[in-house]
């Protein structure tokens, strides 16, 4: 005989959910309901007045740098995005069919093979994954499509410019660079999210800092993470106009499906990066000429708000911006990655400085003892 044990405890939360896990000097979301902040700066303000190499250097070193520090770091990143010849051949192993966070998440744990931690310091170590994450995407895509591999030659200094140089073969313009470059810095870091927080658990573990990436690229691959942007795109673009992408979310609603770039566990009353991208996206489609599929974002929006009282988040318009700037859909998520490695490095290096091993208690609720012969 055997009894079920099934009482939980009062302070058991599903998920995490409200679970102060750690503590963190880098980031704070959603403190007042919808703001983010990094090191105390407002993303409204990093936006206009820093670069995302600016931005991710401060979250990297712990503080604003000086002109000198930035140059160095920024240089860093630029040194970084060279490939080592056995990467490459393993990129060109790596099936045409597979999903580019999958290449991202095998070359940036290949790196800490050919290039292991302990031959940089760590802050180098860093910028490199930053220089390199889209160098590796760049790469394998356009051998996938049976393009020229890229020279991997651009002589501008932002990550957004270069990853738009090599995926496209000509040069971004002003406008192009300051979408990427906003992008950028919008998705640099997030607090505890799952990606991070894989992060630091896998550094608690003495892991080293290649390990602690590509465990957070694992986590971040998954649909509840990751990917709202790949899939809102996905959802919208059968649309025809704003009319019938009201009709087929209400249908949607209806069914009690699921509509990918609502909704935020931390924000209780919007997302502040949504605005931001949303600008952009509004500029772009006036730049164009043609509202059509802004119209039928900015619709789902506002139906998604009538309906369920859910705000729209930075994967939203997101999607839109990267598909009117041509954007391959499957390379939305990688894109992410190219800025929040930033944000994972920091945490990393956080962790490690105060590192106690992450080993949560569960709550049992399977039988309660009994033999295995009776």
């Amino acid at each position: 005989m055997s009894t079920t044990t099934s009482a939980l405890p009062a302070d058991y939360k599903k998920g995490l959910e409200g679970v102060i896990a750690g503590t963190s000097a880098i980031c704070t979301v959603g403190r007042n309901g919808d703001d983010l902040r990094y090191r105390g700066y407002s993303i409204e303000e990093l936006v206009e007045v820093a670069t995302f190499e600016e931005v991710a250097c401060m979250l990297v070193c712990g503080e604003k740098p000086s002109p000198s520090q930035a140059k160095d770091f920024n240089r860093q990143i630029n040194e970084g995005r060279s490939l080592p010849k056995p990467l490459r051949e393993v990129l060109d192993r790596i099936p045409h069919s597979a999903h580019p966070m999958d290449v991202l998440r095998t070359g940036l744990s290949f790196m800490g093979l050919v290039e292991p931690e302990g031959m940089l310091d760590p802050t180098h170590v860093a910028a490199r994954l930053i220089g390199v994450a889209p160098s590796i995407i760049t790469y394998w895509h356009r051998v996938s499509q049976g393009q020229p591999a890229p020279k991997l030659d651009y002589e501008g200094d932002d990550v957004g410019g270069f990853f738009l140089y090599e995926l496209f073969g000509r040069m971004p313009d002003a406008f192009e660079r300051r979408l990427m470059n906003t992008s950028l810095i919008l998705y640099a870091e997030h607090g505890f999210n799952a990606s991070t927080f894989a992060a630091r658990v896998t550094t608690s573990t003495q892991a080293d800092m290649h390990g602690a990436v590509t465990a957070a690229v694992a986590t971040l691959k998954g649909n509840l993470h990751g990917g709202a942007n790949e899939a809102a795109m996905e959802m919208i673009l059968p649309y025809k106009d704003a009319d019938e992408a009201e009709e087929k979310v209400m249908g949607m609603l209806a069914r009690k499906e699921k509509i990918m770039g609502f909704g935020h566990r931390v924000y209780k009353v919007k997302d502040p990066r949504n605005a931001i991208i949303k600008d952009y996206a509004r500029r772009m489609a006036e730049m164009r000429k043609d509202d059509r599929l802004f119209k039928i974002f900015d619709r789902v929006e506002a139906v998604m708000m009538r309906e369920k009282k859910m705000f729209a988040n930075a994967d939203f318009f997101h999607a839109y911006t990267y598909f009117t700037s041509g954007i391959p859909i499957p390379l939305y998520t990688p894109i992410f990655v190219f800025s929040r490695l930033s944000g994972w490095c920091a945490h990393i290096l956080e962790q490690r400085a105060e590192n106690r091993l992450i080993r949560p208690t569960e709550a049992y609720v399977g039988p309660g003892p009994r033999l295995w012969i009776e």
